[in-house]
């Protein structure tokens, strides 16, 4: 993600350079314009034109459907409410908190379906709302979280960046964590031996750097599961339509979900009485 900054900060340099020239072309013909009011003037149209163009990139990101939002209305089940690192779904477990990181400039209620079926399943759910909608800069929120909450058992997880972005949190803070859910994630991070870490890929996902997922698939630890979800894309590990340069899914967005479900449900392995309270 460093190739973003560095390619605005080289735009920002050459606009600057050019704006300057324009706006101190005549001052200069007579002379008149001093080489420090040059300067001046030159890095003042610089940081102007790198902020905001800064503002203008984080500014647009992709929203979640109607459907989507829907969801954060809650349910029978779930009681859904928001909190000051996101959202808190609330569902009939106690024991089992599961903290989700949003992909790169995707809204974070994009994965309120999502958190709801976790939940209902017995896994409360916290949907971080990451800064500017970038998980770099909020990679250490989950520590925020489990200092406000206490549950026995806390897990991570992540979609996209989110799920690099929860990888490495989870390589730096193995102690307080049981388990990670990487949706098309991964980890350029030593992952910790000891803890499940389920992987969910789609077979027809076209965002994802799979040369860099297969290199980053040789530090994985022995306790990885890797789960490839047959006809799903890149896009619907949320829901906010289909995302630009992704493939075409042949299942719908609540089948690859549902899957997704199955597979945190199965690597936290409930009781018995998963999900009951008293």
């Amino acid at each position: 993600m460093i190739i973003i900054p560095l390619l605005a900060a080289l735009m920002s340099f050459g606009v600057a350079m050019v704006l300057t020239r324009l706006i101190t072309w005549k001052r200069r013909k007579t002379g008149r314009l001093t080489k420090r009011r040059r300067l001046i003037t030159f890095f003042i149209i610089l940081f102007s034109s790198y902020f905001l163009g800064g503002f203008i990139y984080f500014g647009i990101y992709t929203h979640a459907t109607d459907h989507a939002l829907e969801f954060m209305n809650g349910t029978d089940l779930v009681h859904v409410e928001e909190i000051s690192d996101g959202y808190f779904f609330n569902g009939p477990g106690s024991r089992d908190a599961l903290i989700f990181y949003p992909g790169a400039k995707i809204d974070e209620k994009a994965y309120a379906e999502l958190m709801v079926k976790l939940a209902e399943s017995g896994i409360d759910c916290f949907l971080v709302k990451m800064p500017l909608h970038m998980a770099i800069f909020g990679g250490g929120k989950a520590g925020s979280v489990m200092e406000k909450y206490e549950y026995p058992c806390w897990y991570i997880g992540g979609h996209s960046l989110g799920g690099a972005m929860a990888a490495i949190y989870m390589a730096k803070n193995p102690e307080n964590l049981k388990g990670a859910l990487l949706l098309a994630g991964y980890s350029e991070e030593q992952l910790p031996e000891g803890v499940p870490i389920y992987s969910i890929v789609a077979e027809n996902d076209k965002v994802l750097n799979w040369d860099k997922y297969n290199e980053c698939k040789k530090k994985w630890p022995l306790m990885v599961k890797e789960i490839t979800i047959k006809g799903g894309n890149h896009s619907q590990f949320g829901d906010y339509g289909l995302q630009k340069g992704d493939g075409e899914a042949t299942i719908s967005c609540e089948e690859q979900m549902k899957q997704v479900v199955e597979a945190a449900v199965e690597m936290i392995k409930p009781d018995p009485d998963y999900g009951v309270t008293d």
